[in-house]
């Protein structure tokens, strides 16, 4: 990896993971970041970094291709089966098959090991804006949220199961509404609680685990066989989606 001695503009604090077996580069790439405001996770076996990437909102993953037992293309399809969180590949490999390979399983882009700092920092900033943007470009067109027979009125702030409406609190129907949107996205009780800060939640307050409670009876459903609601433990919550159920 190239360095490079100017410092550009600091960025607001993002949460990232690096998977890369190589813990000294990955030490000089979390050096390089951490001072402009992203805090780097590092995992260098491509199992636990799969797990890892899985158990909380990233703003993106960085992936290695070549990773010991479970390689990157591996890691990639398990990220891919429950999250669009942005992925860029690594490789010190130049095999266009290898970057083909890889965009087709949904990496969102590819950089050689012959980066420099900056050209990683760009590629970073370019990935997790696309994908900002593309979030923020699919919220107006949002108006109901669909389940099986659950079905949340996003403009009219109503929920329904089947026929039947459910009577939610304010805070038990945003809870719902924000893990519907995120489904097949793991949900930590911190990233509820940033969605739902005007209603003054503290950061540890439990009572987001009271008001999952709720809902879950209010849903009829199981929290050991959970049909709409599972909880992932020392992560958060999931809203499942019918290929998680």
């Amino acid at each position: 990896m190239q360095s490079n001695a100017a410092s550009p503009q600091r960025e607001a604090c993002l949460q990232v993971l690096l998977i890369d077996d190589d813990r000294k580069l990955s030490e000089l790439i979390r050096d390089y970041l951490e001072p402009l405001g992203y805090a780097l996770t590092l995992a260098h076996d491509g199992a636990l970094g799969a797990d890892l990437a899985l158990e909380k909102p990233w703003a993106a993953v960085i992936v290695d291709v070549m990773l010991p037992g479970c390689d990157g293309f591996e890691v990639l399809r398990r990220i891919r089966a429950h999250s669009q969180v942005p992925v860029l590949m690594l490789t010190s490999r130049g095999d266009e098959t290898d970057r083909i390979v890889g965009l087709e399983l949904g990496a969102d882009d590819y950089l050689p090991k012959t980066f420099s700092t900056r050209e990683l920092l760009a590629r970073l900033r370019a990935v997790t804006r696309r994908f900002n943007q593309a979030q923020v470009a699919e919220a107006p067109a949002l108006h109901e949220l669909v389940s099986g027979p659950l079905r949340l009125n996003l403009d009219a702030r109503l929920a329904s199961m089947g026929d039947q409406p459910l009577s939610l609190t304010p805070v038990e129907y945003d809870i719902l509404a924000a893990l519907m949107k995120a489904r097949g996205r793991i949900q930590s009780r911190e990233a509820l609680i940033e969605k739902l800060r005007d209603r003054h939640f503290e950061v540890f307050d439990r009572s987001v685990d009271v008001h999952i409670a709720a809902l879950r009876r209010k849903l009829g459903d199981d929290a050991h066989q959970p049909r709409f609601i599972r909880t992932v433990r020392s992560a958060g919550y999931l809203f499942l989606t019918p290929d998680l159920q």
